[in-house]
């Protein structure tokens, strides 16, 4: 019968995994690596930058892979996303609608998100991972010109071009003259591996615009060389089954046909996509979701380290 009485059609599993080279076990071998993990030439870091759409994890991320290097739930305090919202809320009923407005949008420009790179530090020693993560402005417009400002930003972040602190200008690109230009990048400047970012439980509700930007981007990143990897985020959210369980993520048939139709999109090819449920508490570190982590975080390091001794 239909109307009120239809039933959702069951979630489904494989009966074996269909990643077959994916180890649970595994945890301790990539976390050995990742400890051990040093460049050929000493003092190099090995750069990685994350790109993705706003709100798809990148942020997160970054905390969990410090999380699962510390072995404690880390946090970090982040810059709102929506400051004009917050400040509509603030002075709303106090200003009139077009002060309200040009104050939000020059509060904005002002304190737009920055260009940052996060370092992890050893243990309790003055020592740090011998990689930085640059979490890249996620993109948040429908305008084309916007988007084509913002891949001109990705692709002088990819050069090395961009220093750290400079604030994203939806408006322009980052000019030769600015400050936090870049002029001569070393190779530790360089993106030696870029990682998109992207909810695993929106894709099928993922803006036509957000997969150009990734496709215009892949272009520029193809065009040096660099190699690039997928994380998809947000796993237990697209899957009731993974909720239940984070050791059926790669028996989910629902996220498998996600993960094969976002590679058919965007030519990105499936072994290079990897999916991870971010960390927030320490319950996420004891079910599985560190090693998730883990694995992806060593792909990403020997992709990386793979361009790094090439270029």
């Amino acid at each position: 019968m239909g109307g009120l009485f239809s039933r959702a059609p069951p979630v489904k599993l494989l009966d074996a995994p269909w990643r077959k080279h994916f180890n649970w076990g595994n945890k301790e071998d990539d976390l050995q690596y990742v400890n051990s993990y040093k460049p050929q030439t000493k003092e190099q870091q090995l750069r990685i930058l994350l790109q993705g759409p706003v709100g798809a994890g990148k942020s997160s991320f970054i905390n969990s892979v410090k999380s699962v290097l510390q072995n404690r739930a880390c946090r970090q305090v982040s810059c709102p996303k929506h400051l004009p919202f917050i400040l509509h809320k603030k002075v709303a009923g106090l200003l009139p609608t077009t002060e309200m407005t040009d104050l939000a949008d020059r509060t904005y420009n002002y304190s737009g998100p920055q260009y940052k790179a996060f370092k992890i530090q050893k243990g309790d020693s003055n020592c740090y991972y011998p990689f930085v993560l640059n979490d890249m402005a996620g993109l948040n417009a429908s305008s084309r010109k916007i988007r084509q400002l913002h891949v001109k930003d990705v692709k002088r972040a990819l050069k090395g071009h961009i220093k750290e602190g400079y604030r994203f200008n939806p408006e322009r690109k980052l000019s030769k003259d600015d400050p936090h230009y870049n002029s001569s990048p070393s190779d530790s400047d360089k993106v030696h591996i870029l990682v998109f970012v992207v909810d695993a439980s929106t894709i099928p509700n993922m803006k036509q615009e957000d997969m150009e930007v990734i496709e215009d981007i892949r272009d520029e990143a193809d065009e040096m060389e660099v190699p690039q990897i997928v994380l998809f985020t947000k796993v237990d959210e697209a899957c009731p089954k993974i909720s239940r369980d984070i050791r059926n993520v790669y028996k989910s048939v629902s996220l498998k046909e996600k993960i094969t139709k976002f590679s058919a999109d965007t030519g990105i090819n499936i072994v290079y996509i990897y999916p991870v449920k971010n960390i927030h508490s320490e319950s996420d570190l004891k079910d599985g979701a560190d090693v998730l982590i883990l694995h992806a975080l060593r792909r990403i390091i020997e992709r990386g380290h793979d361009f790094l001794n090439k270029s």
